[in-house]
């Protein structure tokens, strides 16, 4: 058993919802994902195949994580699984059939400097209310709901730049859920420091 402690600061990847996430997880079968998501995705995968004795080392694994992604084999293990659950797999290469949302609104910054700070608990508050999440057990998701994320920790900002875009159903969601995203970002001078997508492996049979 291998433990990867990873960074939960911010949002994986550039998306935070049921439908957003889902066309994000096809883009990285295809090797087109966002660069953390790729990242963590490689690393998890890797120990997987270790673990079950199909690779003998990291770089080994990583090779064979490639392969599968470049060759297609990755997407069509994801047409299967659909397919065997009952689910619609065109979907799986036609992303843009997957459920949407009627109405969204711009969430812009109002200062030039640095993402130096995205709130992750805040971020799926935010999404939340935009009816994403449930926030009663009785609750109806909102499958096309959520947000995409243009700036994450780290990135330059000028004076309203884009820095997300809401996704609802419902219309009347979306000023509270962009003045809760707002809360999230903390902009400022400097840029901050860099942390490390991973932080931390509990493994075994690694030396201490």
């Amino acid at each position: 058993c291998t433990a990867v402690i990873s960074d939960m600061e911010q949002p994986l990847g550039r998306t935070v919802g049921n439908a957003l996430e889902v066309k994000e997880a096809i883009a990285a079968l295809r090797g087109e994902g966002p660069a953390d998501l790729m990242e963590l995705c490689m690393e998890l995968g890797s120990f997987m195949l270790k673990l079950g004795g199909v690779a003998d080392d990291a770089d080994a694994a990583r090779e064979m994580l490639g392969d599968v992604i470049s060759s297609g084999a990755a997407l069509e293990k994801l047409r299967l699984m659909v397919s065997a659950q009952g689910g619609d797999a065109s979907q799986v290469d036609h992303p843009e059939t997957l459920p949407g949302a009627a109405f969204s609104t711009e969430l812009r910054g109002g200062e030039a400097g640095f993402v130096q700070g995205l709130e992750a608990i805040t971020v799926g508050k935010a999404s939340m209310l935009l009816g994403a999440g449930r926030e009663t057990k009785t609750s109806t998701i909102d499958l096309g709901a959520g947000i995409v994320l243009h700036k994450k920790r780290g990135d330059v900002v000028a004076a309203g730049d884009l820095l997300a875009v809401l996704h609802s159903n419902t219309e009347s969601r979306l000023a509270t859920a962009r003045e809760a995203l707002a809360q999230a970002y903390q902009i400022g001078p400097q840029a901050p420091e860099e942390r490390p997508l991973i932080h931390g492996i509990v493994d075994p049979n690694l030396p201490s």
